[in-house]
């Protein structure tokens, strides 16, 4: 029985996630894609680390110079000293006139030409790593599949013969159908980028193969920024992600609040606050996580439409000193730019803020999230994967989704209520003249609450819940009805937003 020797890391701990550990040892895998989809960034990164582990590193070129290969590292900060590059140069393409002849054609010269300066490159370096750059460039040379078959084919069992692993790159400048190394070599990784209606272009890859390995499949997606490729691999629950948390319920500060919550927000929920812009639903989220902070606990609060300035302002406004706890590290404030920013780099910066101690996340909003995804129905699954995440860390999770216009419907523009364990629902009505606000639970999978609406207003001491509102109703809709006998709400004192 032979065994699996270790396998060899990408230089990508991420990758090597998704790749099940990463590339095997004495094989060959493809990594195909467009031009500028980072195939020679990620080569660079495997050969990096190789080199800093002690291993003989090669980057045979055909199609770029080592100068060209230079630059490229030195724009990511990478240094190439102590790997060997060796470029294959094409005798078409010299301006010596010795190097033309007409005898036969020139393709049939070139390709053994590359193959024999290839496997002479290797035997003279002795590497264990090998980057060939790009099979493109043979293909062209072999002018035809069965041709082109048999030379990788070829090439294969040399590297194999030499112990060496190799990466194989190649542009796809054939159409997909036509998958004539797949069967060839190892394993596949594909990279692609794509570019959107508006906002940066998104960057995915996906494992197509990798014999003998439990890989993540699917897509997960990636960037190209100073250093090489940083990959976000998608979020996949396992046994390892479940947390036991016994305690009850985290008081938010407010007593009305707790009443109608029925104590609190339980660890391990997810949290919907939904209802029109300017009924208070950010300032209600900042102070249910009040408490967690006050005891000294992490919490990450995303912010898609609210810079970190004007989110201070507010929050100083209800009397909840945010600077104070940014300072300390116990709240993490994040501004997003859904338009350059992918689903799967907003899972990886949760998952590391989790992995850090944070135990309460607040998603300021649904709304703008939602232009993350070209798709409707991915953030639907996006949000499972997630949520569902969270809630097995035992951490509070708080969802904030506008409702349209200032009045509007109960109907939100997407289905999350089967997703969460509490809704609650803000409201404007009209009293004494006033524009007031209300807030209600809807749902709660655990434990008793209230079912009763109470306001939700400004004093001196901050965000405050009121008494319940009795002898209203219709309360729900455009036009709330009193049918009491006693008098109507006093006029309230105190700022006029919350």
């Amino acid at each position: 029985m032979i065994a699996d020797a270790a396998p060899v890391t990408s230089g990508l701990a991420s990758l090597d996630y998704i790749l099940g550990g990463g590339y095997a040892w004495n094989r060959c895998h493809l990594v195909e894609g467009q031009p500028g989809s980072g195939k020679t960034t990620l080569a660079m990164q495997f050969l990096i680390a190789g080199r800093d582990r002690g291993e003989r590193c090669l980057f045979i070129t055909i199609s770029e110079s080592p100068f060209e290969l230079m630059q490229v590292a030195q724009a990511h900060g990478l240094s190439l000293d102590g790997i060997t590059l060796h470029e294959c140069a094409q005798s078409e393409l010299s301006l010596d006139p010795e190097q033309y002849q007409s005898v036969v054609h020139a393709s049939e010269l070139e390709l053994g030409e590359t193959v024999r300066e290839v496997m002479a490159a290797v035997i003279a370096s002795k590497p264990s790593l090998i980057v060939l750059d790009s099979l493109s460039d043979v293909r062209l040379l072999a002018e035809g599949d069965m041709r082109y078959r048999r030379q990788v084919l070829a090439l294969k069992h040399f590297f194999f013969q030499h112990q060496c692993t190799v990466l194989l790159l190649d542009d796809l400048t054939i159409p997909d159908d036509a998958l004539t190394l797949h069967s060839v070599v190892h394993g596949v990784v594909r990279l692609e980028h794509v570019a959107i209606d508006y906002g940066a272009e998104r960057r995915r890859l996906r494992i197509f193969k990798m014999r003998g390995r439990d890989i993540q499949s699917g897509y997960h997606d990636f960037v190209i920024a100073r250093g090489g490729l940083k990959v976000f691999p998608r979020l996949v629950l396992s046994k390892g992600d479940w947390v036991e948390d016994a305690s009850g319920p985290v008081s938010t500060g407010i007593e009305g609040l707790d009443s109608l919550l029925g104590g609190g927000l339980d660890a391990g929920t997810t949290n919907l606050i939904y209802g029109p812009s300017g009924t208070g639903k950010s300032t209600l989220a900042l102070q249910c996580v009040r408490g967690r902070l006050e005891a000294g606990e992490k919490v990450l609060f995303v912010s898609f439409e609210e810079s970190r300035r004007n989110f201070g302002r507010r929050a100083s406004g209800v009397g909840i000193p945010v600077d104070q706890y940014i300072e300390s590290g116990a709240l993490l404030f994040t501004k997003v730019d859904p338009a350059e920013t992918s689903a799967g780099q907003m899972s990886d910066m949760i998952r590391s803020a989790v992995g850090d101690g944070v135990t309460s996340v607040v998603l300021d909003s649904l709304s703008g999230y939602r232009h993350a995804l070209r798709d409707e129905h991915y953030l639907l699954l996006h949000m499972h994967e997630l949520l569902t995440y969270l809630n097995h860390q035992g951490v509070v999770t708080i969802v904030i989704l506008s409702q349209a216009g200032v009045v509007g419907t109960l109907e939100p523009p997407f289905d999350l209520t089967y997703l969460v364990d509490t809704a609650l629902l803000l409201r404007f009505f009209e009293a004494v003249g006033e524009m007031r606000r209300a807030v209600s639970v809807l749902k709660k999978r655990i434990g008793p609450h209230e079912r009763v609406m109470r306001e939700l207003f400004l004093d001196e001491q901050g965000l405050q819940v009121g008494p319940p509102l009795s002898g209203f109703r219709d309360i729900l809709s455009n036009r709330p009805i009193y049918d009491g006998t006693v008098p109507l709400l006093t006029a309230r004192a105190g700022p006029a937003s919350v």
